[in-house]
Formats: structure tokens, sequence, C-alpha cells
């Protein structure tokens, strides 16, 4: 339902949100995150035009979350890389389906309702989990 460019925002940002005191270089997140490096970057740049991510240059610098981590969401980085396309008209052009049909209603309910899901969770939720595995980052050893 998402695409691998929000899914490789989200390791990020989950990754920078589990170290928020600490820039990470975009090779550790590349590590720690098993998403490709050229990938990657791209992806941090996006981060960053949106304001959601600082780059910090030089010797202890790298890539930290602009924002605090309880008031960024899921649906905030997917919005900001790759946004859910909601169904607004036929997909189709039909020019008789003045609203949608019973097919796509259904599917943008659904897009709805992930949309509400991901709005609910804050990456702090994801980093503070009561799970012993942290969420979509390698741990360092």
């Amino acid at each position: 339902m998402i695409s691998k460019t929000a899914e490789y925002a989200l390791r990020a940002v989950a990754c920078m949100g589990s170290q928020p005191d600490q820039p990470v270089s975009a090779n550790a997140l590349a590590e720690l995150t098993k998403v490709p490096r050229r990938y990657l970057t791209r992806v941090l740049q996006d981060l960053c035009a949106a304001g959601m991510v600082q780059s910090r240059p030089g010797p202890g610098g790298g890539y930290a979350l602009a924002k605090p981590i309880g008031k960024l969401t899921i649906l905030d980085v997917i919005n900001t890389v790759a946004p859910i396309e909601r169904i607004k008209k036929c997909p189709l052009g039909l020019k008789t389906h003045t609203k949608l049909c019973p097919l796509h209603a259904e599917l943008d309910r659904a897009y709805a309702a992930t949309e509400k899901a991901f709005k609910g969770v804050t990456i702090k939720d994801l980093v503070n989990s009561a799970s012993p595995i942290v969420p979509l980052c390698e741990t360092a050893s």
C-alpha cells in the first residue's frame, strides 16, 4: 500500500528518532536501516527539503529530525515523500460516473482508514514501544 520510498523514509525517520540527540551519518543510516545509500540520500534530501530533517555538515554531522518525535506521525513521513493517493474521481475517466462507483468508493474508504491509522501513530510511539525489537532499524552492537 505504501511505496518503497515511503518505507525507506519511515525506516530512516524511526532510526533517527531512536537517537534524537545525535546526528546520524548517511552511511550509518544506510547500514542500520538496510536502505541502499544512493536511494537513501535522495529520500533524505526530500525530508530535508520538507523541513522534517536537518542536515549538519562536517565532523560529528549527519542527519537529525527537525521536529519532535511526539509530533511527527507515520502519515507525516509518508505524505512528505510519497502520499497515499486518494480516489476523488473515476479513475477510468467515465463521464457518467459523477460520483465514485461502489468499487472505487470502497477502495477510497480503505485509503481513508489507512490514513487515519497512520495519522494516529507518532514516531515516538514507535521508538518507545514496549516491544524489545527496535522498529525499522538494526540495533548497533
